[in-house]
């Protein structure tokens, strides 16, 4: 069992500029854990929807206090990313019900605006939770797979032997 050797938190406003800052920081975990290139960049485009998500649909009035938390759990074999907001409740089955996947043959203006980027999230990253309570949170999983460890449908790594 692998341990939590650093957590990094970050509170920043929900406004679209700080986004890319989010953005960054994450990428810069991720690089120094070793991810590949395509790795980090899958990593960036769910963090940065999961936070574009916050800034366009987490907040209803223009108060100060709208800000969205963004937790990095740093494991051995694993990053955990946390984006949560204080929008208040919301109905978790109409947030799942709205994204994709979609079809080659759909017309583009039946599409749903927002559900691509959850759909989005849950193709790029190994495991993604959702719950909200008092906001949405999101915890979305990647997995790290170093020199020839595979994952595995039961979300174990197994060692890749050559026969």
């Amino acid at each position: 069992m692998s341990r939590t050797s650093d957590h990094i938190e970050m509170k920043v406003p929900a406004k679209p500029e700080y986004v890319g800052v989010v953005r960054l920081t994450v990428s810069g975990i991720a690089n120094r854990l070793g991810y590949s290139y395509d790795d980090i960049e899958d990593i960036k485009i769910a963090v940065a929807e999961a936070c574009t998500n916050v800034v366009n649909h987490a907040y209803e009035d223009s108060a100060d206090d709208q800000f969205m938390m963004v937790n990095c759990g740093v494991f051995e074999d694993r990053l955990e990313l946390m984006v949560a907001d204080k929008g208040g409740a919301v109905n978790l089955k109409d947030l799942k019900q709205g994204r994709g996947p979609i079809t080659p043959d759909q017309p583009i203006d039946e599409l749903k605006e927002g559900g691509l980027g959850l759909f989005l999230i849950e193709t790029l990253m190994d495991k993604v939770e959702i719950s909200g309570d008092s906001g949405v949170i999101i915890v979305m999983t990647k997995f790290l797979l170093r020199d020839g460890v595979e994952l595995h449908d039961n979300g174990i790594s197994e060692q890749i032997t050559e026969q």
